[in-house]
Formats: structure tokens, C-alpha cells, sequence
């Protein structure tokens, strides 16, 4: 059973996230969804994430926001494409060749160091959250080729910082 407090930030962060308006929220994964994406790509979900989409699966809007790089940010794990959900899964890894000065040695040791304890998953475009059954409260990570930052504290704080100004009402 997931600690209450894993429960909360995912529960909160997704009813701030369909207060925001940004996206299309359909029901939620089920258990039985879960065990079988997470056995297809080989990837835990945290407890809040798990939340966070139990609560409502975000579904990118119609037109992507001018100048985007994502077509469809929010990876769509009901329907979505096999091919561009494992893409979204190795953006962290992948994207680092882009980085300058980075040579196919660069490319393979990141890869290799990604693939070890810590693994990433997709939230939205480039924002990223540890993966691990068990846990919550991680930040959420911003990857851009070499550049890694914390994007929000954990989710609740990624959606208010990403999806609100600072003059809404919360």
C-alpha cells in the first residue's frame, strides 16, 4: 500500500493540473494498465507519479504550443505509440549527443550511467521523475541535452511552477 503522503502529492498535483486547463485529463490507469506498461518498457512508476495518473491520464491538446519541441508532450500510456513512448523513455540518454563536444564515448558512458540506479520517466516533454515503486516526493527533473535542473520539488510543485503564473489563484 503506498505511504498517504505519496497518495496526496499525487492526488493534489493532478486535480491542480485539470484545475490549470492545460490538457485533456481521461480516467485514469488502472492497476491492470500499470503492471502491463511497466512490464512492456521495464520501468517502475513512484508512488505519487502512479497517483498522478491513476488520477487522470493527461492527454495533449490538439496543437502544440508555438515554437514546441514535443508534438505530443504528455506520453500517452493507454494508446500511445510503442515507438515514441521508448523515444520519450531514452530522451535523457539520447539527448546528451546534442550536447557540444559530445562524442559517441560521451553518449555510452551516460547511458550506462543512466541506465544504473537512478531511471527516469517521462512526465512531460522534457521533465522527467525518478522511477521507483516505493518512493515519492522526488523532484522533478528539466533534461536538455547535457543540462539537468530541478523543474519542482516534487509534483505538486512541478505542475505550479510549469502550468501556472504566479498570479493565479491556487
Amino acid at each position: 500500500m503506498p505511504h498517504p503522503d505519496a497518495l496526496h502529492l499525487g492526488r493534489e498535483a493532478t486535480r491542480l493540473l485539470a484545475l490549470s486547463g492545460v490538457c485533456e485529463l481521461r480516467p485514469g490507469l488502472t492497476d491492470r494498465e500499470f503492471a502491463r506498461i511497466e512490464a512492456e518498457y521495464d520501468i517502475e512508476f513512484a508512488d505519487d507519479h502512479r497517483a498522478f495518473l491513476a488520477g487522470g491520464l493527461p492527454i495533449n491538446s490538439a496543437r502544440p504550443e508555438e515554437g514546441a519541441t514535443w508534438e505530443r508532450p504528455w506520453p500517452d500510456w493507454r494508446d500511445g505509440d510503442e515507438e515514441e513512448l521508448r523515444r520519450h523513455l531514452e530522451w535523457p540518454v539520447h539527448d546528451v549527443d546534442r550536447a557540444p563536444g559530445n562524442d559517441a564515448e560521451t553518449v555510452r558512458i551516460a547511458g550506462h550511467e543512466f541506465a544504473r540506479p537512478l531511471k527516469l520517466i517521462p512526465l512531460y516533454a522534457h521533465r522527467f521523475i525518478p522511477a521507483g515503486r516505493g518512493t515519492y516526493g522526488s523532484p522533478v527533473l528539466s533534461i536538455w541535452g547535457s543540462d539537468m535542473i530541478t523543474y519542482g520539488r516534487d509534483l505538486i510543485d512541478y505542475v505550479r511552477h510549469d502550468f501556472y503564473r504566479q498570479d493565479d489563484d491556487l
